[in-house]
């Protein structure tokens, strides 16, 4: 049965749902064992998602047609990465900040994506990414303290900390969607690629991702060694 007028726009809102969560049961597994396992399959991993990312920087920013624009974003990868690679490698706190890394960008973009749609209100950088909304921000930012409360069990940390962190995380993340939106914009572009249905490219799936990589690197270099667990 057809959807009302009035429930249209809702249904809508969700229409490629589906494809979505199939996307992210594949893909979420199997980064989470790499990063559980670590070397050699981490490694694997990363090195295989840089060349992804790279040739598709490569294509969205016209090849040699914009060398600053290709030189910026293929140092911005090659800093992400190595941040990736140092993080996940420390012998005390690597897995752990990994996992918790990836549980809070992954809350954000989950629930920013579910209560903006449900909720709209308010555009958050109308001239960048329309779709995303101040009340979608607010659902990321709480998902993100939310799961970082439970990461407790494994640290040191009071959860009221840890919570902060989560939700400084998810504000960083947000951050990165909207830089890469307003690259994409820039260049002409609805998505980075096609490799993954219902996100587009790499790029798009982990643009928050990179961001909170290359923000928890600056944090631990700047405190010295510091994480959220010390």
């Amino acid at each position: 049965m057809a959807p009302s007028p009035a429930e249209a726009p809702r249904a809508g809102r969700f229409r490629d749902l589906a494809v979505r969560v199939g996307s992210a049961a594949v893909m979420a597994p199997l980064a989470i064992a790499a990063v559980w396992y670590d070397f050699p399959w981490f490694d694997l991993l990363v090195a295989l998602a840089t060349v992804l990312m790279v040739a598709e920087w490569r294509r969205m920013a016209g090849g040699r047609r914009r060398p600053g624009w290709l030189l910026f974003g293929y140092a911005y990868i090659a800093l992400a990465v190595l941040a990736a690679l140092w993080l996940r490698h420390d012998a005390q706190f690597g897995l752990m900040t990994f996992l918790w890394l990836l549980a809070a960008v992954w809350a954000t973009d989950v629930f920013a994506f579910f209560t903006g749609r449900s909720l709209g209100g308010p555009r958050l950088a109308p001239t960048v990414s329309p779709s995303k909304t101040w009340s979608g921000l607010a659902g990321g930012v709480l998902a993100a303290a939310l799961v970082s409360v439970a990461f407790m069990a494994w640290s040191a940390a009071s959860g009221l900390w840890l919570a902060l962190w989560g939700a400084l995380i998810a504000i960083v993340a947000q951050l990165g969607d909207l830089a890469e939106s307003a690259a994409k914009r820039h260049f002409g572009l609805k998505d980075s690629g096609r490799l993954i249905p219902g996100h587009g490219g790499i790029l798009d799936r982990v643009d928050g991702l990179l961001a909170g990589l290359l923000f928890l690197a600056a944090v631990r270099l700047l405190g010295g060694g510091a994480t959220p667990w010390n």
